[in-house]
């Protein structure tokens, strides 16, 4: 008799791991002030590949617009990217619906030197895992518009500012609006990008306008908070 029990306790374990090991890679985090389950699901952790991506979707409205925020495709960027998860969740009454894919890269992360800009392997890891899988997710997921989010170390005319690495077309449209309905965030175009080849380019070719946000990277967290809610509130207006 305690063998059999034995042999069933097991086989209900068994079962048991098997139904997590399904659900473990789409798990609800909260409910939105309209009581919307946002959830936090894995899309890539394949082994070979130099981090994994992660997306937290269904905040905001979603009879509104579909909108995409990207963080992390350059890793030592973290502070901006974390503010913008941070936030973006617990912000009411949003008019459209926001997922964010998260870009951890866990090799070659390198570090700023005194005043250095980034020029580590982990910069390049986080493009192609930004190409490989967010690209495509994004491509087919039906999104009116997406904003790429960085910082810098102010070797920019202006340290806090929105621009998209196309001249043509809504994506530069919409990162202007934002620029002149805000206070603290400029329209300031480098010359190049590295990362706009392996995302925010090949969406405004396919149609899906993107744009960059740059913050200062060692601006206080209080400023970056201040800035980030800026941005998220002025995106959020640009199709009201």
């Amino acid at each position: 008799m305690i063998k059999k029990e034995y042999v069933i306790i097991s086989v209900l374990i068994i079962i048991i791991l098997i139904l997590f090991a399904l659900i473990v890679n789409e798990v609800v985090i909260k409910k939105d002030s309209d009581n919307n389950l946002i959830y936090r699901e894995t899309i890539a952790n394949n082994t070979g590949d130099p981090g994994t991506v992660e997306v937290i979707r269904n905040i905001g409205n979603p009879d509104g617009k579909r909108i995409a925020y990207v963080v992390g495709i350059h890793p030592l960027e973290y502070q901006t990217h974390n503010t913008l998860v941070n936030l973006l969740p617990d912000v009411s009454n949003l008019k459209n619906s926001y997922d964010i894919y998260i870009i951890n890269v866990t090799e070659d992360v390198g570090h700023y030197g005194d005043g250095s800009s980034d020029n580590s392997l982990g910069r390049q890891n986080g493009q192609n895992l930004a190409y490989k899988y967010v690209y495509p997710e994004i491509l087919n997921g039906s999104y009116d518009l997406v904003i790429d989010i960085h910082s810098n170390v102010g070797a920019y005319s202006y340290q806090t500012f929105v621009f998209s690495p196309v001249k043509d077309g809504l994506a530069n449209q919409y990162a202007n609006q934002i620029a002149l309905n805000s206070e603290n965030i400029s329209y300031n175009a480098p010359d190049s990008t590295t990362s706009g080849p392996y995302l925010t380019v090949p969406l405004n070719e396919m149609g899906i306008p993107a744009f960059y946000f740059e913050e200062y990277s060692f601006a206080s967290q209080d400023i970056k908070d201040n800035h980030m809610l800026e941005l998220i509130g002025n995106v959020d207006k640009l199709f009201s």
